[in-house]
């Protein structure tokens, strides 16, 4: 069929790694996906799928790709595979090659986001490959994200849209070929503290926000503790969820009361620890620890935050992930798309080719070795859950 005008897996990598995507929370470095996602969608309508893609409200640069190969039974049944098209910036003069030209050598292919994470469309595309043909009883579902990188604004769209709905999801996220079961959320957040500035030979001519951000800095210390006393994961590397004091500015001269500071730090809750409720408690007890009415303090998150992600060790999902890649399910601390894709009611997996390791580093890199078994585990999962 038409198929042949779709190009070899390394050459999809090389048009997918040319095309820049970088998402960034500086407005210098952002750009669009469109480019990446109007390449899915050629390849994928040459393919048989059906192809919708969603621009995000107010950023038409920016859009969610939704390629669906129909089944022909009935109801909310399917396999999504998902993967955002995204990546970080890079660091200038760090690579040894152009991170826009995918490279090959020492047995890997090199390029931005080349394992974190558009290695795993031509992946993807390859295993539908042997689908296209068959007589699907539930649909396949190929679906392409932006921003997940910054905002996770692309998936919190599908979320609102209700799309796509089907029964099952892998995220193919760098994880060693390891299907991932669960993994902590994240927050970052803001402490700003205004106080009176004036002259430091009397501080009764003003009000310390220094002084006061030690005592919220206190409380949150004091909070941790008791996070990590109440919750406990053994599941995890890390079983208590973290709470990091990340930066600090305020101030502007030793000599004069300092008038404002402020403090962002990150919170990785675990499974069961919805970010509304601990936002709420931060809240209550930041405001709590500030008794001078000279002092102002404002608590406010930086981003809507990721919940924490777990699916159940033993549904069909994971079992089935466990069988074919011959790896037992486990947890890792970073954050991903999967919450997202089950609070729509999908059982939801992390697997992919790469390694968390390659993410975000200079010299990015597939292994060519993985490439293969994934190819396979993909087609068992389509087999099992769309045949």
């Amino acid at each position: 069929m038409a198929s042949t005008a779709v190009p070899d897996l390394k050459q999809q990598l090389r048009q997918l790694v040319a095309c820049p995507s970088v998402s960034a929370t500086d407005p210098k470095l952002d750009m669009g996906n469109r480019g990446v996602v109007e390449l899915l969608a050629a390849w994928l309508e040459t393919l048989g799928f059906s192809v919708e893609l969603m621009p995000l409200p107010g950023q038409p640069d920016k859009a969610n790709m939704i390629a669906t190969l129909a089944g022909r039974g009935s109801g909310d049944g399917g396999l999504v595979l998902a993967g955002h098209t995204d990546t970080v910036p890079f660091d200038e003069g760090r690579w040894r090659s152009d991170p826009f030209q995918l490279q090959e050598r020492d047995n890997r292919l090199y390029g931005l986001g080349a394992t974190d994470m558009k290695g795993f469309f031509p992946i993807a595309l390859e295993a539908a490959k042997s689908f296209v043909d068959k007589p699907l009883q539930q649909p396949l579902i190929i679906l392409a994200t932006a921003d997940e990188e910054t905002s996770m604004a692309g998936a919190r769209a599908l979320v609102k849209a209700g799309r796509p709905r089907a029964r099952y999801a892998v995220v193919g996220e760098p994880t060693g070929l390891k299907p991932i079961h669960m993994h902590k959320g994240a927050m970052m957040e803001a402490v700003r503290i205004t106080g009176q500035s004036g002259h430091s030979s009397n501080p009764a001519l003003g009000a310390n926000a220094l002084e006061a951000m030690h005592k919220a800095i206190g409380e949150l210390l004091q909070l941790r503790a008791e996070w990590q006393s109440r919750y406990h994961n053994p599941g995890f590397a890390v079983p208590v969820p973290t709470l990091n004091l990340g930066c600090i500015h305020g101030g502007d001269n030793p000599n004069r009361i300092c008038g404002f500071t402020e403090l962002q730090f990150d919170v990785r809750p675990l499974p069961g620890m919805p970010l509304d409720d601990l936002r709420a408690e931060l809240d209550r007890r930041l405001h709590g620890c500030i008794a001078d009415e000279k002092i102002k303090l404002e608590y406010a998150p930086l981003f809507l935050g990721t919940e924490a992600f777990e699916q159940d060790i033993h549904s069909e999902l994971v079992k089935t992930a466990e069988k074919l890649t011959g790896h037992s399910a486990e947890s890792v601390a970073f954050a991903t798309e999967a919450p997202y894709f089950k609070s729509m009611g999908m059982d939801t997996i992390v697997l992919g080719p790469g390694d968390i390791d390659q993410a975000h580093q200079p010299d990015e890199y597939l292994g060519l070795e993985r490439i293969e078994p994934m190819v396979e585990v993909l087609r068992g999962l389509i087999a099992k859950f769309c045949l």
